[in-house]
């Protein structure tokens, strides 16, 4: 057993000899090899104030001590290092600096080589950086979420169930609940989540009441985006658990990368549909023992995005077309491609989700009041950005149908219902968000797993 060190009986501040011997023997007599604590030097300067130096009630009485807190590790203010399981832990906290990861650089070819070094196009790209802190720690939050949701989807898991987990996530990585007035204006969920399965291709988040279930057999679209400050991130991918259907995940995933491959500054829009849909149409898969093509949904389109509008006014068709209408500096898009085993067709049809007001929203009197006032909800909570009837639930909205018609007829909210090919056809989509730096491209969503 150890004995107490000279340190540690430097440090009583006890007056006497005989009481550091006693001090020294208590501690080996409580088995720890520590002193007793000293006392706080208040305490020192209140003892002397009571009995005088070297008073004759100075041994008699004993004086109550205040123990000091013991530090944790690491300080009370130690943040986290990584991230939970789910993930809940605010991404700032996990890069406190205000940094965020840069996604996939990609020098541009040809003619605009020169931009890799041109000092004056370096200087206006620093000149973005705030810009492009919001979209990068959008496109980490969506990482961090869309892995997790990957690893952690399950057939026999309800679509309900599943878009709730991707969201909860967004929500708490973005630190914005989207309860409390206002908050989903700062930052969150950029739109409704989609969980499209089979022949529905897009636009589908489950409703109030919706049971439907995953199976092992379905081909499911998971398509969800992370705002910032307006700031989206719009990115997609396609989950199966059956390797019958790698083929045409494969096809969808790699037309996407051509899209993202073609795109750049002065690059023609219809050309780069060319690409897609060459690259997308070379492959074939059979399912259930007979051979499909893989088509491009020829009526589905990627876009450009702009601050607080998930579709700006640019789209990048998936199939060759004679647009002519150019890429520029500072855009950003949605390279996102759809492939099917149907049609390469979609239509409109079942229950509608999704909901978003219309930026050109005309000014019109409304006649029926709900319809005030669930617009008022709609401009705090959502302003231009998507939603779904599942977000007005939240939000505590209760019998806002006829409301929600209403707008809807006024032409102040647009509705989207879901995209369908053929029943019995199968659909794939993959997608990511690019950013048109002035001195390189840079691939903001892309991570380690698609």
């Amino acid at each position: 057993m150890a004995a107490p060190t000279a340190d540690a009986l430097a440090n009583l501040k006890l007056k006497d000899p005989e009481a550091v011997k006693a001090s020294a023997a208590a501690a080996q007599a409580n088995g720890n090899g520590k002193a007793p604590e000293a006392e706080d030097s208040d305490d020192d300067e209140d003892e002397k104030g009571a009995t005088g130096e070297g008073g004759a009630e100075g041994g008699a009485k004993k004086k109550r001590k205040r123990k000091r807190k013991p530090k944790k590790a690491g300080g009370a203010s130690a943040l986290p290092t990584k991230q939970s399981d789910p993930p809940r832990v605010l991404l700032s906290n996990l890069f406190p600096s205000g940094e965020y990861p840069v996604g996939e650089e990609v020098e541009y070819r040809d003619e605009n080589l020169y931009r890799t070094t041109n000092e004056e196009k370096r200087h206006l790209d620093r000149m973005n950086n705030d810009f492009l802190q919001e979209y990068r720690q959008g496109a980490e939050i969506h990482r961090q979420v869309r892995q997790w949701a990957a690893k952690n989807i399950k057939p026999g898991q309800t679509l309900t169930e599943i878009a709730e987990g991707i969201e909860d996530g967004v929500r708490a990585l973005t630190g914005h609940p989207g309860l409390e007035e206002g908050d989903n204006i700062k930052g969150g969920i950029a739109f409704p989540t989609g969980v499209n399965l089979d022949h529905i291709a897009a636009h589908y988040s489950p409703n109030a009441g919706n049971k439907t279930v995953l199976s092992k057999d379905n081909v499911m679209k998971v398509d969800f985006g992370v705002h910032i400050n307006g700031r989206i991130v719009d990115s997609a991918f396609t989950m199966s658990f059956d390797p019958m259907y790698d083929n045409l995940l494969e096809a969808v995933k790699q037309a996407t990368n051509t899209g993202i491959r073609e795109a750049g500054i002065d690059a023609r829009l219809g050309e780069i549909g060319g690409m897609i849909q060459e690259t997308m149409e070379s492959y074939e898969v059979e399912i259930n023992g007979e051979t499909f093509p893989v088509k491009c949904i020829r009526n589905l389109n990627g876009h450009d995005i702009r601050q607080w509008q998930i579709h700006g006014g640019k789209s990048v068709p998936i199939v060759k077309s004679s647009d002519q209408t150019k890429m520029e500096e500072g855009e950003v898009f949605a390279i996102e491609t759809f492939g099917s085993t149907g049609n390469g067709y979609v239509r409109d049809d079942l229950e509608t989700s999704h909901y978003a007001k219309r930026a050109d929203a005309p000014n019109v009197a409304l006649r029926v009041q709900s319809a005030s006032k669930l617009l008022n909800v709609i401009n705090k909570n959502f302003g231009t950005l998507p939603f779904c009837r599942r977000y007005l639930d939240r939000l505590g909205q209760e019998k806002y149908l006829l409301g929600l018609n209403s707008l809807v007829t006024a032409g102040i909210v647009e509705a989207y219902p879901p995209l369908v090919d053929k029943k019995g056809s199968y659909t794939a989509q993959f997608e990511h968000t690019i950013v048109l730096r002035p001195n390189v491209k840079e691939v903001i969503s892309r991570g380690d797993d698609y």
